[in-house]
């Protein structure tokens, strides 16, 4: 009976909540967050990236192997985006714990709006040079494309050591995020005993819910009679199919461009090393 009314719990906040409390960032919302990026130094930067491990205790027997990863023990993987204030933007749940946060990335739908046009537009400039999308900072195992910012692994002479002191520093938002999310729901701070998975996908995403209805309520920022138009600046851009094609391919091009990962991260180096000198 108890295992019934979670279920049904989980799958009704699910239902009424997932809208406002799941919503990925509107127009001002991203104005906010690159606001506080360039606050802390990190101009474009729209939040931390990184994956956490839920361990399944009643993984099914013959899903061992596929679901067994660094921690030994079958887990599940939450792929989530945080922000300054431990806001979760993005949480994609539901990947097997033997694949590691690169193999997760690729089968996420984290830049699906870049890739179909949605996205709100992101315009900034850093060291003299504009950039057009907003980036996550992430640690050494993530690839080197233009949207995620990595320290750097072997840092030489200050200004790099600096940097990649201020990209760690920063980039444990998310690692901040995900300790307070376990702290609060012990449900997802202990082995799960759930045994079919979308009853698990519902209650970890209920937990992302309820956290960030409990952020909001710290903070205060928004009304609880709130209306979210998504529509707008999110608006699907009507095209032919050839057009979708082709800006489907440049946008993942762009996303995946090497050097304007390493362009942007020297860009940044320099910023924040004239931002120390200045104190």
């Amino acid at each position: 009976m108890s295992m019934l009314a979670l279920r049904k719990f989980v799958e009704a906040i699910v239902v009424l909540f997932s809208d406002e409390y799941l919503r990925a960032p509107t127009a001002e919302d991203t104005a906010r967050l690159l606001a506080e990026g360039e606050r802390r130094g990190f101009l474009g930067m729209l939040g931390s990236i990184d994956c956490m491990h839920w361990v399944w205790k009643n993984c099914p027997k013959a899903w061992h192997g596929a679901y067994t990863g660094h921690t030994r023990k079958p887990s599940i993987v939450l792929e989530a985006v945080a922000s300054y204030n431990l806001w979760i933007w993005h949480a994609f749940f539901g990947m097997p714990g033997s694949l590691n946060d690169i193999n997760v990335l690729h089968r996420s739908n984290i830049f699906t709006r870049l890739t179909d046009g949605t996205a709100p537009n992101v315009s900034y400039t850093v060291n003299g040079n504009r950039y057009d999308m907003g980036y996550y900072l992430g640690d050494g195992i993530y690839p080197e494309w233009a949207t995620i910012v990595k320290a750097i692994s072997a840092p030489r002479g200050n200004k790099s050591v600096h940097f990649s002191a201020m990209q760690a520093a920063i980039r444990k938002d998310v690692e901040r995020a995900f300790g307070v999310l376990q702290s609060r729901f012990a449900i997802i701070r202990r082995p799960a005993r759930v045994w079919d998975q979308s009853t698990l996908q519902n209650i970890m995403t209920t937990c992302v819910i309820m956290h960030n209805m409990i952020i909001e309520d710290e903070n205060g920022s928004a009304s609880t009679e709130q209306v979210f138009n998504y529509m707008g600046e999110t608006a699907i851009v009507h095209r032919d199919l050839d057009q979708a094609v082709l800006h489907y391919v440049e946008a993942t091009e762009a996303i995946r461009n090497r050097a304007m990962h390493h362009k942007l991260r020297e860009d940044l180096v320099d910023h924040l090393w004239s931002l120390h000198g200045a104190h």
